[in-house]
């Protein structure tokens, strides 16, 4: 029904018409999906209200705002959906980002002052590294990077005085590491020191790092929560006693999200269970496949026997998801120079039918990447033969078998 049936309009009259029109509806329909909102302007009807809800964002209050940039119906949805999820049985919130890394870069900006010192390990996401080295070191905050393969009380022997985090990656980035997050959980919070995980690989469906004891868990919703390659968002969730500080960064450096994007990680939400256990299934067929391969040395998928951390992986985590590594025998190449083994690399990667070549994953589709691992390693450098990640989408495993043989054997006949 229109607003003003029996208004006649003339050309005086539109310019104020088209603000008015169609900004209200007069029946509450009901959907299976949230609607979207698109926000800058937050409208109120007195000023005291104004400023009560101003009040009520800078506390903190969850679906209070007075600006788009401190959330729309459509953004508090998703963060309390992330809490309810991620956070599981625990006092969590959460917080939105608009990738992955600005996640792992408020996290530590929300904790960490100048003066102080961060543990990170040596498997961890490259640029994560590469913020620790840069914009933290450039703070005054140091950083040391310390062997994944440590437990609790070697990793309490490099705790200062002056240490406030231990990040913690797990499994780690390409080499698949899988630390005792547990014990080291239950060590900082003994030594007065906050934990934070990036749980990119398990997703929310095959890892409670808040049952582990960790305090900040960094989500890259970009990967398996959106599940289908078509939006960058990254979210932090937090114990409730840090949520003040991880709020106060993110109102401070001004980082939101919009309603079209948050939509979408809600939508990739709903079939994450269903498709994350395909991933799983189709992970391990396509790894053990490769483990008989006389071309791998070694495949590293936490979820295998083979693996070193299997029996941590299968203590803690809840199943796997499609991204491991194989590292590859020198010796299958037609020409093991270095020359040569780069161009087997690119016969084994390029002109794929299903796997193609990208850096992200987490989506339906399949993706192959040599790991260089040349800078992004410095307590053990890579010393194995050459490293591939693969991840292992939604087709059909025989299909993505038959493709990584026909890979191989374009890798035997490079020269």
């Amino acid at each position: 029904m229109s607003e003003h049936p029996s208004r006649p309009l003339n050309s005086a009259s539109l310019a104020t018409a088209v603000t008015e029109v169609g900004r209200r509806l007069d029946a509450r329909i009901v959907t299976a999906n949230l609607p979207v909102h698109r926000a800058s302007t937050v409208l109120f009807d007195t000023l005291e209200q104004a400023a009560a809800e101003g009040r009520a964002v800078a506390a903190g209050t969850l679906h209070a705002s007075t600006y788009g940039t401190a959330g729309t119906p459509t953004t508090y949805a998703l963060m309390d959906a992330l809490a309810a999820i991620e956070g599981a049985g625990h006092a969590c919130r959460a917080a939105l980002m608009p990738s992955g890394l600005a996640a792992i870069s408020v996290a530590l900006l929300a904790v960490v002052k100048t003066g102080d010192h961060v543990l990170m390990s040596d498997s961890v996401y490259g640029p994560a590294r590469n913020f620790a080295q840069t914009m933290l070191k450039g703070l005054g905050v140091e950083t040391t990077f310390h062997d994944p393969a440590l437990d609790a009380a070697g990793l309490s022997a490099l705790i200062r005085p002056n240490t406030r985090v231990i990040y913690l990656e797990s499994p780690g980035s390409y080499t698949f590491e899988i630390q005792d997050v547990p014990a080291i959980c239950s060590m900082a919070r003994a030594r007065g020191v906050i934990t934070m995980i990036d749980n990119a690989w398990a997703s929310p469906v095959f890892a409670r790092p808040f049952d582990w004891g960790v305090d900040m868990s960094i989500l890259p919703l970009t990967k398996y929560w959106s599940g289908h390659a078509d939006v960058l968002m990254g979210a932090v969730v937090v114990r409730e006693a840090l949520w003040p500080a991880l709020w106060s960064a993110v109102r401070t450096l001004g980082i939101c999200v919009g309603g079209d994007d948050a939509f979408l990680i809600l939508r990739g939400l709903r079939t994450a269970d269903v498709r994350m256990r395909r991933h799983e299934q189709s992970g391990f067929e396509v790894a053990r496949w490769l483990e008989a391969r006389p071309e791998v040395r070694r495949v590293l998928h936490p979820g295998l026997p083979s693996h070193p951390g299997h029996a941590l992986w299968k203590r803690d985590f809840l199943g796997a998801s499609g991204l491991f590594s194989f590292e590859l025998d020198p010796a299958a190449f037609a020409d093991p120079s270095p020359e040569g083994i780069e161009r087997g690399l690119a016969a084994l990667c390029e002109r794929r039918r299903l796997f193609r070549i990208g850096y992200s994953w987490g989506g339906y589709e399949s993706l192959m990447i040599p790991g260089r691992l040349g800078g992004i390693r410095t307590v053990h450098p890579w010393q194995g033969g050459p490293l591939v990640r693969v991840h292992i989408g939604l087709e059909a495993p025989a299909d993505l078998i038959a493709d990584l043989e026909a890979g191989l054997a374009a890798l035997r006949a490079a020269r």
